[in-house]
């Protein structure tokens, strides 16, 4: 940038409040890399990437992330535990505080995008404390070329201080760590976290607003990919699902692995990187994310194998939750732009730790709304602190933390535009078999990789099918590549009536969570719930 760019550029920044600090522009990966590392904030690791300790958080914090209440999201935001209220008043006085704390500091500032749809791009600016952090937002969002970064316009702006720590009797926040925005002044601010998982998910979350509220797009928590036909297919999943390790297909091009959207004519991805787990990662299960990992990856809070700098994948010391980020064009196999036609074949991921749900199903229009809208999966031993046996989970359109709208919204927006594709919709159970957690087998990852391959090849389409007892699910008989006795979830338990009795424990679990949907919800999805034996 040149000297009179750089005094532009700077001016900007006071603009925000930011006061006398040495401001670091549009810096390179190996630029903030090389920062990271000189400032012993990072260390160096033998496939090139770099690796961050993200502090007190490993993880975001959903408690502490609100929105503020005001004229523009008081009648249209769900409001509740998920999306938490937040004064206007208390929003910019502690926005004064951020940017006060700031001021004086040595900063990174980056211009960036969200949506590779052009008619719906997002301009962003990032300022952060850190310079891994501001490498983080290189890698996620989408790079403008140097040419726009002369003339950038910035819609959203992420200030990101891990430092600062908020006063919650002062502040009106919970505690010290805090990620709010401001839908009016079109600004999130996030302190007292080093995860940088809220930089990302707090543009996610008002993506989530703006496109569904106000564009007609429907805003998605999913990965998605698209075939040497054109056909783009699109994995639903909460955390540990297995969507982004299903969506990288080495047969297939990916668009994205975390945040979509569907408008009349395509299917488009927010990001313009990955943000995988890497727990227990290995060249053989996952070849596209660990080549991924080289200059350029950062690592977040991972182990080393002794004193040395190979990463330990298999450690857990720190957290379950490590991660890595890279851009999309670490990965060789990638749809550029990230771009996909409307899709042909829509995935919801489950990983059922009770053994009940089958590998894979078919599903109704109205059994599909009724399972975006549950967004279940099942929590075992050793991925929270406190889980001693498996927990159901249910995240309303596999996405609640990050949904500002009535889960209803998203819901009648996925069924219109089904429709109107005439997609075909899969429920997959990548969990257990044989019997719960403890008991049962993981499925397969060659199983429900075979098992995804032949309904995205159509080879399910005239096959036989057997509907669930309890659940209504249509499942196929025989798959090509998968034992046939492992499709049918019952005849894989040893007591089938210990299946029936955990099979209607569950469905009781889905219709009890489901109670604060059924108002809102139509005749179609309300026969899409599971039924209860009451016997059983």
């Amino acid at each position: 940038m040149s000297e009179k760019g750089l005094k532009a550029a700077n001016a900007n920044i006071e603009a925000y409040g930011i006061k006398n600090s040495v401001v670091n522009w549009n810096l390179s990966p190996k630029e903030l890399a090389d920062i990271a590392v000189e400032k012993g904030q990072a260390k160096l690791a033998d496939n090139g990437a770099i690796s961050v300790n993200t502090g007190e958080f490993t993880g975001r914090s959903p408690k502490d992330r609100f929105i503020v209440m005001d004229e523009l999201t008081k009648d249209s935001v769900w409001w509740g535990d998920i999306n938490i209220a937040f004064d206007a008043e208390k929003f910019d006085k502690l926005y004064d505080k951020v940017t006060d704390y700031l001021s004086g500091k040595e900063i990174y500032a980056r211009d960036a995008y969200a949506c590779a749809d052009p008619r719906y791009r997002m301009n962003i600016r990032v300022i952060n404390e850190y310079s891994w952090s501001n490498m983080f937002a290189y890698n996620m969002f989408l790079r403008p070329t140097e040419e726009e970064i002369k003339n950038f316009d910035p819609e959203w702006t992420v200030i990101n201080a891990p430092g600062f720590m908020a006063d919650p009797a002062v502040d009106g926040t919970r505690q010290h760590n805090f990620a709010i925005l401001s839908f009016t002044r079109k600004t999130i601010i996030i302190g007292g976290t080093g995860y940088t998982g809220e930089i990302k998910k707090g543009i996610f979350s008002a993506l989530n607003f703006i496109l569904p509220h106000q564009k007609n797009v429907l805003s998605m928590h999913c990965s998605a990919n698209v075939g040497e036909d054109g056909d783009t297919a699109v994995f639903f999943g909460l955390s540990g699902t297995g969507k982004t390790t299903l969506s990288a297909d080495p047969n297939r091009r990916l668009i994205g692995d975390d945040e979509h959207g569907w408008s009349d004519d395509s299917v488009f991805n927010f990001e313009g990187g990955c943000y995988a787990k890497v727990i227990d990662l290995s060249a053989e299960k996952e070849p596209d994310i660990f080549n991924a990992i080289k200059p350029g990856a950062l690592l977040e809070n991972v182990c080393f194998i002794g004193d040395t700098n190979e990463v330990d994948y298999t450690s857990s010391e720190i957290t379950e939750n490590t991660r890595v980020s890279y851009p999309l064009d670490h990965i060789n196999n990638t749809q550029d732009p990230s771009i996909g036609d409307k899709p042909k074949n829509i995935f919801f991921l489950t990983a059922d730790a009770f053994g009940v749900l089958p590998p894979i199903s078919k599903l109704t229009p109205g059994q599909a709304a009724f399972h975006f809208i549950s967004g279940y999966t099942a929590k075992v031993a050793g991925t929270e602190a406190g889980i001693t046996e498996p927990k159901m989970a249910f995240s309303a359109c596999f996405g609640a933390p990050f949904m500002p709208l009535h889960p209803t919204r998203y819901a009648e927006m996925l069924s219109a535009k089904m429709q109107e594709a005439g997609v075909n919709v899969w429920l997959v159970n990548t969990g257990w078999s044989g019997g719960p957690y403890g008991i049962g087998n993981r499925m397969s990852l060659k199983h429900t990789r075979a098992m995804i391959t032949a309904a995205l090849n159509g080879e399910l389409d005239n096959v036989e099918y057997t509907e669930h007892a309890v659940f209504g699910l249509n499942m196929p008989n025989s798959c090509p590549n998968v034992p046939s006795e492992v499709l049918h979830p019952r005849n894989t338990w040893e007591s089938k009536e210990a299946y029936d009795k955990k099979a209607n424990e569950l469905s009781i679990a889905f219709n009890k969570n489901f109670e604060k949907f059924a108002e809102s919800a139509n005749e179609e999805i309300l026969a899409g719930a599971p039924n209860v034996t009451q016997n059983a």
